[in-house]
């Protein structure tokens, strides 16, 4: 095979391989952030608080943590395609079984589907609910470790930067996808209208603790019920994605019968030698590596400022801004799909371009421009139009999906292609760790202290991720030379 048609063939693979792990984590995105926008219903239909629905992204986030570390070990160690569709397949069930849990779980109770039921099984519903959103959380983490090994796998070095940002659109697609689907899609067509039913928009108004003219009353009066919708239909996209995935994607230039970008094929561990090669190499490169831990911590906080406007965002929109739903739904998506889309995009480039492929020193100038963001926002006034709030929210988008991405394309420079897995794993821990303060800490300071202590809690959070990664700044591009 010549050279020509060897580059030729690797250049098509890489790029198919960029779009089939953008698409695959894309769905992932679909039965895990479908949640943010069920939560207002879930709060409507069954009584539960925001401090009660912050923990439940709070225990998410930090199983999917956990399980981004122990799915990388496991990942590095075998085949990612595997691993990464069969995590697809099992989150479309947990899915089914989330968006019909109340159903199942009257059924245990003995309990008749009246609207007037909903405080009843209130208590029972969300330990149920609760349970399948932390195995949901653990599954989740099958998405990532196999789309680092695999990229690395195909990309060399110099292009991580800007081809992993391409992949990492993945991120706001899926977001964006699935905002548009629950927000324009399911919440405001697919539930039942019980407004027509005084008995039930009564039941409404008392799990809310709020009179029956009350506007929100009204809302969800009308669309009652349609937050399963918003777990139903996109577990159905995920298991066809999933069937998809297993028969499109390829763990490495080898399998198609091309040579390998980065030394030999590091795809599966077999023998016990092996296994101790690999663990003396993960010690040294990740666990020993003092940058690692340091990207790990600086990924804490800027989880902290994502989450706080990915999960919130539509909530803060419409209780705290005043904006419509609808409204809502369209500043998060330019949020999702311009303003992180084109942060991503711009970022990686700067970073090999720019920046000489030192991507923490790109995320320190992101999250400066971050955190002026969420100031500008903050002050905008209540009431304002929705154009006048999009322009600044987007804007966070644009700057804080920059270190969203590159946080973990510089920890995997730095661990090499041999434990990007375990490494970006390590990074996941303390990102989703970081729902301790955006998920219950969140809905705890916006129940006691409102939303101005939340927007404090923001701000604080980017300027820590600023001082943790000036820590690192005369640190190298990658540690390839040292493997």
């Amino acid at each position: 095979m010549s050279s020509n048609v060897t580059q030729k063939g690797l250049k098509y693979w890489q790029w198919r391989t960029i779009i089939v792990t953008m698409v695959g984590y894309a769905i992932f995105y679909l039965v895990r952030k479908n949640f943010s926008f069920s939560m207002p219903g879930l709060g409507a239909e069954f009584g539960i608080t925001k401090t009660q629905l912050g923990l439940f992204l709070t225990l998410h986030g930090i199983i999917y943590g956990l399980s981004r570390y122990v799915v990388g070990i496991i990942t590095d160690r075998n085949s990612a395609r595997k691993v990464m569709s069969l995590g697809l397949m099992l989150c479309a069930i947990v899915n089914i079984l989330f968006g019909t849990s109340d159903f199942f779980t009257r059924l245990i109770m003995g309990v008749s589907a009246k609207a007037g039921d909903g405080a009843a099984i209130a208590s029972v519903l969300v330990y149920v609910m609760g349970m399948l959103w932390l195995i949901n959380g653990f599954l989740q983490g099958m998405g990532v470790p196999p789309c680092t090994k695999t990229l690395t796998q195909w990309i060399k070095p110099q292009e991580l930067a800007t081809k992993m940002s391409i992949w990492n659109m993945s991120h706001s697609i899926g977001a964006g996808l699935a905002i548009a689907l629950c927000g324009w899609v399911v919440m405001p067509h697919l539930g039942v209208d019980m407004s027509g039913n005084p008995e039930a928009v009564s039941a409404i108004a008392a799990n809310l603790g709020l009179e029956i003219s009350d506007p929100k009353v009204l809302q969800f009066a009308a669309h009652y019920g349609a937050w399963r919708w918003c777990f139903l239909i996109p577990a159905g996209v995920a298991f066809i994605g999933a069937i998809w995935l297993f028969f499109t994607l390829k763990d490495s230039p080898s399998d198609v019968g091309l040579p390998e970008v980065v030394g030999k094929k590091k795809a599966i561990v077999t023998t016990p030698e092996e296994a101790a090669e690999h663990a003396a190499f993960v010690k040294k490169h990740v666990y020993g590596n003092r940058i690692i831990w340091t990207l790990a911590a600086a990924n804490f906080f800027v989880y902290v400022v994502r989450f706080a406007c990915l999960d919130w965002g539509p909530t803060i929109l419409t209780e705290n801004k005043g904006l419509s739903m609808a409204s809502a739904t369209t500043v998060m998506l330019f949020f999702e799909l311009v303003g992180g889309n084109l942060g991503m995009l711009f970022w990686g480039w700067a970073t090999d371009h720019i920046f000489h492929s030192k991507a923490h020193h790109t995320s320190l100038v992101c999250m400066i421009g971050a955190a002026l963001c969420v100031f500008l926002f903050w002050k905008l006034p209540v009431g304002s139009s929705w154009v006048a709030m999009l322009f600044p929210f987007m804007m966070i988008g644009f700057f804080i999906y920059g270190p969203q991405a590159l946080l973990g394309i510089c920890a995997a420079q730095h661990a090499t292609n041999r434990a990007s897995a375990t490494a970006n794993g390590i990074l996941g821990i303390f990102g989703y760790a970081s729902t301790v303060i955006s998920g219950v800490g969140f809905g705890y300071v916006a129940d006691h202290y409102g939303w101005n202590g939340t927007y404090v809690t923001v701000i604080v959070a980017a300027i820590l991720t600023i001082g943790v990664l000036a820590t690192i700044w005369g640190a190298k591009a990658t540690g390839y030379d040292e493997e």
